[in-house]
Order: structure tokens, then C-alpha cells, then sequence
């Protein structure tokens, strides 16, 4: 009970609420599924190779056969089936140009994230919003060290490098309120540099936009007033 109860959280991969990060959740299950049957295989061997009589011995065939098919079959076919479950996902995973996605840029600083939407005239701060069942692409920057981006519960995580810029592909599935951290050590206020996703249904995302729009142009014309 105690182990289950880590599934879910804020911070929780296998809670999902993304394409992206369900899959990823899929995934895992299949591995821990898989490598736990693996394991009361190897548990089940151990007990009978300490409990069987000393003078008990396998041929060598016997021996011989433990080796190629515990040895080099099985390791062999499990690579093989999660490289074929793996690279499907993966592949699903990189944000094309066919996607036709939303674009909001990030920059990572020691130690906050700058939000900035090109198209629409808004920055934020350490909060990002998004649109529901809507594909959006992160142009991740950093404008110091290295840092991570990542919403456990929306998608996997992508490292910000200086100098180079990187591309998430994110995608809500229902709307609400998700955390977000860096995941790279990046300094001495490392653990502070979290952030906020909302995701609206489209119409209230619609209506967001236009107010915040609005907003940063007030905010604007009074900075040139002054």
C-alpha cells in the first residue's frame, strides 16, 4: 500500500494527464510488469539451486543450456521487446513541423522561467498556459547554465542548453493545474525553480488570451506615457 500510494501526486509520472506522459506511464508499467516476472524467475532458480542435494549435479548439456537460454536468449528478447514498444513512443514524442502547434518560447534563468508567447505579445513568469487536447511546442532556451524542463504528469523532460535551442512537444489532455520543476542541478536555488501550467478548455484559453493581450499592450503604453 505504501508503494502505491507514490503513484499519484503532483510530481508523478504514472498519474498522466498528457498523451505523451500516458504513454510514457504504459511503458514503465510493461517494464516493471516484465522485469518483476524476471525476478521471481531468478528468485524461484536461487531457491532451487540452495535447496537441492550437493550430489545432485547437471550435466553439462544441462549447464550448457542454462547459459544460452538464461545467459544470452532471454537478455536478447527482452532488449528486442523494448526497443519495439520504446521506439514507437519515442518516435510519437518528437515535435514536428507537421503538427501545426501552438509555439511559446521559455528561457530558464538562475532561477525562475521567462514565458513568452511571440504571437501574442504576453510574458510571464514561472506560469504557463496552455490549451487543452492542443499540441504545443516549448522553444526551450537558457540564458545561463543548464537546466530541465519538466511537467511529470504532461510529458517527459528536456535539458535547456546555453547557446542552443531545443524543442518539447506538450500536450494536455484535460484541463487543471499541473507542477512543473527543473530537473538539472543548476545552483544553490535549484529547488526553487519550479513553475505552474494551467490548461483551459479552448474556449476559456481563447478568452485568456485576449485579456492577457490586452493587459501587456496596456502595460506597455503607460512604460512609453512615462
Amino acid at each position: 500500500m505504501l508503494t502505491v500510494s507514490g503513484c499519484s501526486g503532483p510530481f508523478s509520472s504514472l498519474d498522466p494527464q498528457g498523451p505523451a506522459a500516458a504513454e510514457v506511464a504504459w511503458l514503465w508499467w510493461l517494464m516493471f510488469g516484465f522485469f518483476s516476472l524476471v525476478l521471481l524467475a531468478v528468485i524461484a532458480l536461487w531457491h532451487y539451486a540452495i535447496k537441492r542435494r550437493a550430489n545432485d549435479m547437471a550435466e553439462s548439456s544441462v549447464v550448457s543450456g542454462w547459459i544460452i537460454w538464461g545467459g544470452l536468449v532471454l537478455p536478447s528478447v527482452s532488449i528486442i521487446v523494448l526497443l519495439i514498444a520504446g521506439v514507437p513512443v519515442g518516435q510519437r514524442m518528437i515535435p514536428l513541423p507537421a503538427d501545426n502547434a501552438m509555439q511559446i518560447d521559455i528561457t530558464g534563468h538562475q532561477w525562475y522561467w521567462q514565458v513568452n508567447y511571440p504571437e501574442h505579445n504576453i510574458q510571464l513568469t514561472d506560469t504557463l498556459h496552455i490549451p487543452v487536447n492542443t499540441v504545443v511546442h516549448l522553444q526551450l532556451h537558457s540564458a545561463d547554465v543548464i537546466h530541465s524542463f519538466w511537467v511529470p504528469r504532461l510529458g517527459v523532460k528536456l535539458d535547456l542548453i546555453p547557446g542552443r535551442k531545443n524543442v518539447l512537444k506538450l500536450e494536455a489532455s484535460a484541463s487543471g493545474t499541473y507542477r512543473g520543476q527543473c530537473a538539472e542541478y543548476c545552483g544553490v536555488g535549484h529547488a526553487h525553480m519550479q513553475f505552474t501550467v494551467i490548461a483551459h478548455e479552448p474556449a476559456d484559453f481563447a478568452g485568456w488570451l485576449e485579456n492577457a493581450g490586452r493587459s501587456g499592450l496596456e502595460q506597455q503604453e503607460k512604460v512609453k506615457d512615462d
